[in-house]
Formats: C-alpha cells, structure tokens, sequence
C-alpha cells in the first residue's frame, strides 16, 4: 500500500519578528499590541501588493510566502522604509523595531501551511538581521543580485541551529534617503514637473462619501468601546430578483442611518460592514475586525405589496443570540418595520434615549413608496462615481421629488448629486455649486433634523470659502448622528481648511475608528491636517498608504512631492512630480490660488510656495 505524496514546492519564505519584544510587552501590553497591530496589517498590505501570502502571524512572529525572490525582497525594503517613518512618531522606548529574514528554499505544503528546512533556514536568518533590518540567504541573495536597486554585504557563512550545513548570509543595505522604484523609471524624472489641472476639485471630490474604494480587513482585535457597540451586517436579498438588491441595502442603510443618530450606541459605518457583503462570515470575526461586541444580521423579501424581514442580534463575544424576530407586513409598512427593529435593540442593550433622540426615530422620511423607492435606486446609482451614473441618479431623485414635494431627503441627495458634478467636472454648468446650495436650503426648510443634509452645505460653505458657516453645519451634522463616521470625516476636512488642522486630527481619527475599513479620502483628510501641521514624516507615511489604495489619486502625489522636496529628497519628488503630472498635466498658481479654500494665508501661502519649488508657475 502506498502512503500519500507529500507536496512540495520552492518558495521565497519571508520570517519577521520583533526586536526586544517581550520587553515591551512586560513595559506597556496594551500600546504594544496596539502599535504591533498596525504594523501587522501595514506589512500585511504590502504583501498583498507584491503578491505574496501570509501564512500565519503568531505573536510578534509574521511568516509569508512569495513566488519570487525579488517581490520579497522588494516587500521586505518598503515594508522596513514604512516602519521607519511610523516609529519615528513614537518615543524611542515604544517603537516597534522588526527584523525580516529572507530564504529560497524546499517547504512541504500542508493546506495552508508551509514547513521544513526552507522555513527554518528563514527563521534562523531573521535572527542575523539587525532591528529595522533585513537578511537574507545565499541562495536568495543568488536569484536577486543585479536585479534589485539595493546594496547587499556579504556576512559570510554561519552555522544556524538544527540545520546541518552552514548558511551564507547577506545584509540588505537600505538607502533612507532613496527608492528604488523610483529609479526604475528614470524617464520620468526627465519629465518637467507640473501638476495636477483637476488638483483643486478632486481635493474637494476627496470629501465626497459617495466616492468609496474598499480594502481589505484594516484592523483587529480592536478595543471594544464603553457604550454598547454594534455593526449591522447587509440583510440578504431573498427575492430571487438580483434587481432588488437596492432594496435590501437600502433596509441596511436605513438601519445603520437610524441607529447613528443615538448618542448612547457605538456604530459601525455602512461601508466597513458593505465589505462583507455576499460573503460566509461569522459574527465573532466581525467583532475582532470591527471592534464591537453585537452584530445584527437578517434577510429582506420583497414580493408584491409584502415585505419579510428576518433579524437577529448576536453578542459576538459569546455566540449568544440575544434577540430574533420575522416580521411579514404590507410594503407600505415599511418605515414602521424598521423602527420596530430600532427600538427592539435600543430595548434589549437598554440604550437611553434622549427626547430629540425618540421624535427623530419615529418620524418617517416620507409616506410614499415609490418616491422611497427612487432614492434607494438613486442611492445606488450615485455611489457608482461615474457622470452616467450620476445623471441616472438626478433623474430618480427629480422623480421622488415630484411625487413627494415634502421629501427634504430626497432634495439633500439631488444636492449631493449637483455637488458631485461640479466638483469632479462632469458638467460644464458652473450653476451646479448654486443648485446644491439650493436643494439643501429647500431640504432643510422641511426637515432641519437631516445630518447629511447639514454635511451637504458645510461642503458647500467650504467651497464658497465662508468657513465659519461651514464648521457651523458640521458640527451640526455631527450632534445629530454622533456615531456617523461621514459626518466626522466632513468636520474634520472643513476644520483642516480653516486652519484647525491639530484639532481635526482627533475627528478623523475617530471617524476611522467607526469606520475601520475607511474609505482612502480618509487618509487625505488625515495626511492634509498631518501636513498643515508639521508632522511631515507622519504626513509621508499617510500619503504612501493612500497612493497604495488609490493610485490616480493625484493630490497626494502632489503632496509627496512637496513633502520630499522639503526634505532634499530631489529624485523621489520628481518620481511624485511626474505620477501627478500624467493624471493631470495643466493648471498655475493663480489658479490654485484663486480656488484652494483654505482661510489661513499662512496655510496657503505654505503649499503655493512647495508647488512653486516643485517647478509649478
């Protein structure tokens, strides 16, 4: 009888572990597994990127695979330059300092998990490396000379536990002052530098929420906050109909929308938990990724004039169910369907209400269906980001607003969608600024309780450089939903604007926190303030990891160049310079001038003066 063949396969092992950290644990647990948390997920990113896979992270260990020699060792200098910038931020005595070890060598393949000499030999060279550093082996070291921008010494041969034949191992070289992907395309740096003829709108699109690009899981085991925490997962759409999908993520919407306007709930953002849509996950693991302790999750049914909502609320830290229920109603129940579900959970994790809190819960957005109906579709359209989609939207929301003259929501999202226009140039009306304004105004006469509605004109203040009134209607906006990350997120880019940026900083930070798989303009919003302030290695780290997510995102380019150029850092500005100019190749001073909406001279005067360096006229 045969016995099973073992699977086996070459591979690039990369072994990473921190330096001295059980002292840092014995000093401080909670900030460093903090700190190590982020760096997991930072390192995690890059892997992705460069296309490798991690095997498994126990401790302060991190073990990846990868196809290629060049894409690890590549991996392992931007993830080392990373850390470098983020512990610059902390006290010498909290940094987190990683050594990487580099082997090309046999593993046998059991599912998801590698073994044998390969990834031992991986482990026993991390052990070489310097903190911050990276070692490799010899035989990793034969398959990337020549072909990598980096500078290798030869440490020659040791002898490594439990491995029979000595190891040749060699130090990676790090140059803080350069990146080799930079020199890789040296035509660009031939370029002239120029930047950025949309720099001024899409800064201002950076603000739009409608706007979302997703990651993948940014963060775990987050601290759980102090009031009740929740997320609400996307209901299922049991219709058969794949064209109602809009309806149930419209009842999900709805729900998380309700749910934030309460002081005493802690809630998740919809598109942290829209990034578990249609896929098999448990209640537990959305509570490591998001940091909450209940998860509600159902099903919506749409037929004829009926709806079946299914739903049920889970403490995740424990499996137990807390509450379950099956509502069967006429369609035009709808609204009152969903404040049962509301106040079912307010009752059941004993939330106080306040007054304001209890009248706005049981005030229905309008009481005609098919106006609803169109903005939910309209909803769906807008979020596209498209200047089709964004048409097809105006169109839904026009129609809700004919059959309900009353629908103050559906006027605020036919403001958003003129805002959207005129901030990414998909029309060439220069009224479309005007008719939001309008709309909202019109909004807000009927219903002034709207929080998107006060975002909506804190925006459009903004624009019209009348920040007092702009920070006015954020705050607004965030009194009346104080666990909408949007909402915070808006505060915190209007106060960055109008010379407020340190104090920003806490509001965007929040904002991630409700959302923790935050949309990238987030990362604007905090890299800005970061830049305004002076925290420029902070403000570089925070560009890098928008430009990974988005990379025709143009403002942070044109930031990083500014950035590095104040630093002397002439060849990666020009490599930034040069990402800008190819999104957008035409636009001046005066313009940029004319248009940035910031109200602090000394703010403006600061970035003109960097474009200005940068070879901007």
């Amino acid at each position: 009888m045969k016995s099973s063949a073992v699977e086996r396969k070459l591979a690039a092992i990369w072994s990473a572990d921190v330096k001295g950290y059980s002292r840092l644990m014995g000093e401080d647990e909670v900030s460093t597994v903090r700190t190590l948390t982020t760096f997991r997920d930072v390192m995690a990113t890059f892997i992705l990127e460069r296309h490798g896979r991690v095997v498994d992270a126990p401790g302060d260990n991190v073990l990846a695979e990868f196809g290629s020699v060049v894409d690890a060792v590549e991996c392992a200098a931007d993830v080392q330059r990373e850390l470098k910038s983020r512990n610059s931020a902390l006290p010498a005595s909290r940094r987190l300092e990683f050594r990487i070890g580099i082997n090309l060598g046999d593993v046998i393949v059991d599912g998801e998990r590698i073994y044998g000499d390969g990834v031992n030999i991986a482990a026993r060279v991390e052990g070489m490396a310097d903190a911050g550093g990276i070692a490799i082996s010899g035989t990793a070291y034969d398959q990337v000379k020549g072909k990598v921008s980096l500078e290798f010494e030869d440490l020659g041969q040791h002898s490594v536990k439990n491995i029979r034949e000595p190891v040749r191992i060699y130090r990676v070289r790090l140059d803080p002052t350069s990146d080799h992907r930079a020199r890789r395309i040296p035509w660009l740096a031939r370029r002239r530098p120029m930047i950025l003829a949309g720099l001024v709108l899409l800064l201002a699109a950076a603000g739009i929420a409608g706007w979302r690009l997703y990651s993948g899981s940014r963060s775990s085991g987050l601290e759980l906050p102090k009031q009740p925490s929740i997320a609400v997962l996307p209901f299922q759409n049991m219709s058969g109909d794949a064209g109602q999908e809009y309806f149930s993520d419209g009842i999900t919407e709805d729900l998380i929308t309700g749910l934030s306007k309460l002081s005493g709930l802690f809630v998740i953002a919809r598109n942290s938990v829209f990034a578990y849509k249609g896929k098999p996950v448990k209640p537990a693991q959305v509570s490591r990724d998001l940091g909450v302790r209940y998860v509600l999750e159902g099903s919506v049914r749409k037929a004829d004039n009926r709806v079946r909502i299914t739903a049920q609320l889970v403490d995740a830290t424990t499996g137990y169910h807390v509450w379950a229920e099956r509502y069967d109603r006429e369609l035009k129940d709808v609204f009152t369907l969903q404040d049962d579900v509301t106040q079912k959970i307010v009752s059941v994790l004993a939330v106080k209400l306040t007054g304001p809190e209890k009248d706005r819960l049981a005030r229905p957005p309008t009481d005609n269906l098919d106006a609803y109906d169109y903005v939910l579709r309209g909803m769906e359209s807008r979020r596209r980001t498209t200047p089709e989609a964004n048409a097809e939207a105006m169109v839904m929301f026009k129609k809700a607003i004919e059959m309900d003259p009353k629908y103050a929501g559906a006027y605020t999202e036919l403001g958003w969608a003129h805002l959207q226009a005129w901030q990414f140039q998909w029309t060439r009306d220069p009224n479309d600024l005007e008719r939001a304004f309008d709309l909202a105004q019109q909004a807000l006469a009927l219903d002034d309780s709207l929080p998107a509605c006060h975002s909506l004109l804190s925006q459009i203040y903004l624009w019209k450089k009348e920040h007092a009134r702009a920070i006015a209607e954020a705050e607004r906006a965030v009194a009346l939903a104080p666990n909408d990350a949007d909402r915070y997120e808006t505060l915190a880019e209007v106060l960055t604007w109008s010379g407020r940026a340190q104090e920003a900083i806490g509001h965007i930070k929040h904002a991630m926190r409700l959302n923790p798989q935050y949309p990238f303009f987030y990362l604007w919003t905090l890299g800005h303030a970061y830049y305004l302030t002076e925290r420029n290695d902070a403000a570089i780290a925070t560009f890098k990891q928008l430009v990974a997510r988005n990379p025709n995102f143009l403002p942070a380019h044109a930031f990083l160049a500014a950035l590095y150029s104040g630093q002397g850092r002439h060849e990666q500005a020009r490599a930034e310079w040069a990402a800008a100019s190819r999104l957008s190749p035409h636009t001046s001073l005066e313009n940029l001038k004319r248009v940035l909406p910031y109200s602090n001279e000394r703010d403006l005067a600061r970035v003109l003066t960097a474009m200005r360096q940068a070879g901007l006229r």
